[in-house]
């Protein structure tokens, strides 16, 4: 049965947002985000216009990759659908992964929902999925997202200069990473086992 927005199943919850699982009522909302040029021109992959088939086959390829794990954010005090967040490149060997957020309703664009739902995103890959690093690409030009991530805890690691073409022009792309022994639990800690 698939959940519907007003009642999410909400799996993380932190004081303004909450991680919650995929589900294809919300795609709709998804495929809108994808093509908005303001939305996807930040992120450091290259996005395209999106076909609904396309979305389809995004929505569908978690349940057969375990390199892959996805989160909707959702707004706590609304249970509305604001962004989603990702843990791709899963390297289980050797404890590592690639983080992906977006924030789709720009009316909540400013708001510490970024902010919290990368915690909250890297507080599940370090305690629940044991990695030890998470890295991350971003675009030179998106100064709204990199204070973010290094409030958060992640760390500038380097330059993939000129890596990113956009609007006739090539943008570098900035490096950081995070390590589980840098970052502090800020809610699932209380489900772990006491020392």
């Amino acid at each position: 049965m698939e959940q519907t927005n007003s009642q999410p199943i909400l799996t993380i919850e932190g004081e303004k947002i909450a991680l919650g699982p995929l589900d294809g009522s919300s795609l709709p909302l998804f495929a809108k985000w994808r093509n908005d040029f303001e939305i996807t021109a930040g992120l450091a992959a290259t996005w395209r216009i999106t076909s609904w088939a396309a979305t389809e086959k995004w929505f569908a390829r978690p349940n057969e990759d375990e390199t892959i794990v996805r989160f909707w954010i959702y707004e706590q005090a609304t249970n509305r659908l604001i962004g989603f967040t990702s843990l791709i490149d899963i390297d289980r060997f050797n404890r590592r992964a690639e983080f992906v957020i977006a924030i789709g309703e720009k009316d909540c664009w400013g708001k510490g929902y970024a902010t919290e739902g990368t915690a909250l995103m890297l507080d599940y890959g370090f305690n629940w999925l044991c990695l030890h690093n998470i890295r991350l690409r971003v675009a030179s030009f998106n100064k709204r997202a990199i204070p973010i991530y290094e409030r958060v805890g992640f760390k500038v690691i380097g330059t993939w200069r000129e890596a990113q073409f956009l609007g006739n022009r090539m943008y570098d792309e900035i490096l950081m990473d995070c390590l589980a022994t840098e970052f502090k639990s800020p809610v699932l800690q209380r489900y772990l086992p006491a020392d």
